[in-house]
């Protein structure tokens, strides 16, 4: 891929990951307390993954070990929340 293809995944994940932000005050504010909805968690997932796939282009070790462990915290979260539903469905 072309390296303007690559700048627009990396601004792409950006906005994912930047997003969240916006996403976690607005329903906040909405319920006047402070709130992590799940739409947080899943625009953490894809920015991290888009950002890491581009550090990995770049081959930025330092963007990649940060954008990898993010991941991983975010995917856990999921598998967190996903559990606890399920198991409250029982």
């Amino acid at each position: 891929m072309s390296e303007t293809v690559w700048i627009g995944i990396g601004l792409l994940g950006q906005v994912f990951f930047t997003s969240r932000f916006l996403v976690q005050w607005l329903v906040s504010e909405r319920r006047k307390e402070s709130v992590i909805p799940m739409a947080f968690w899943w625009l953490s997932i894809l920015g991290g993954v888009t950002l890491l796939a581009y550090a990995i282009w770049r081959m930025d070790p330092v963007f990649i070990l940060g954008q990898s462990f993010g991941v991983i915290v975010y995917g856990r979260n999921l598998i967190l929340i996903f559990r606890k539903r399920r198991e409250s469905i029982q």
